[in-house]
């Protein structure tokens, strides 16, 4: 669902938060990490990197002393440089529990990330960028409007952040989980997006269909004619039948556009699993 020439499938993703099934996350660390190694891969040869900043994390399995861990990138690499073994491990509370080359992480995304992973145990992965498509939307106030297909998967399904900063107020938290509810994308105003997955797949998918969405909103109102949005009856069906279908992904694990994601990677941007 990330290329428009694809049939769009009558049953298809929630957008709004589901069950976690067995295909949410992978049932490794190691799996986690490679997948996890992966986006940063692909979010960097996209283009959709803002240096050594922004940040995509994945929820661990818990500590054997019961500790809730997420992974996240180590401070001042940039994406295409992480790899699966340098990923950093924190709990909710900022204690780095394993860093292999000593980096830390970044305090800013520490404080959005455990926001998100602390209230949506259903979120595995939560996936934010810095894209001049996407800081440009999220700093108009009409927001994402339903100009295409692929924006009109996000019909209803965003939530929106008031901007109070660079996030290293803590508390800061409690009101990006109370503004994101129980949707999957939110748009941090006059800074950028967020999405969340039930799977690192999903969370990129999203992402890479949420910038599309931006780009195309960008380009539409620079041309300076009138823009067409999709009915509100047109939008809502076009969601539910993208829900439906990442929803199908998502409950039989076989997801051939993530594995069309790796085998591109593998031609393009090798090394992350080391």
């Amino acid at each position: 669902m990330t290329t428009p020439s694809r049939p769009m499938p009558e049953e298809s993703m929630s957008l709004g938060g589901g069950e976690p099934s067995a295909a949410q996350s992978p049932k490794t660390e190691a799996e986690i990490r490679r997948d996890l190694a992966a986006a940063y891969r692909v979010i960097a040869l996209k283009g959709m990197d803002d240096g050594i900043y922004t940040h995509i994390s994945a929820r661990l399995p818990d500590g054997p002393e019961g500790q809730k861990r997420f992974l996240l990138n180590p401070f001042g690499l940039m994406f295409d440089e992480v790899t699966a073994s340098n990923l950093v491990t924190v709990d909710e509370e900022g204690a780095i529990l394993d860093d292999p080359y000593g980096h830390g992480v970044n305090a800013a995304g520490f404080t959005i990330h455990s926001a998100v992973h602390m209230a949506r145990h259903d979120a595995a992965c939560v996936l934010h960028t810095h894209t001049v498509a996407g800081v440009a939307v999220s700093s108009v106030r009409e927001g994402l409007m339903s100009l295409n297909q692929w924006s009109a998967q996000f019909h209803d399904a965003i939530a929106y952040h008031d901007y109070e900063g660079i996030a290293l107020n803590l508390e800061e938290r409690q009101r990006i989980i109370a503004d994101l509810g129980r949707l999957n994308v939110l748009m941090l105003r006059n800074h950028g997006t967020l999405v969340c997955g039930r799977s690192v797949a999903e969370a990129v998918k999203l992402a890479l269909n949420l910038e599309r969405s931006c780009k195309a909103q960008v380009a539409a109102l620079s041309m300076g004619l009138t823009p067409d949005p999709l009915s509100d009856e047109v939008a809502a069906h076009t969601a539910g039948q993208y829900a439906r279908a990442y929803d199908k992904i998502e409950a039989s694990g076989q997801d051939p556009e993530w594995a069309s994601i790796l085998r591109l990677l593998d031609r393009e941007a090798p090394g992350y699993i080391a």
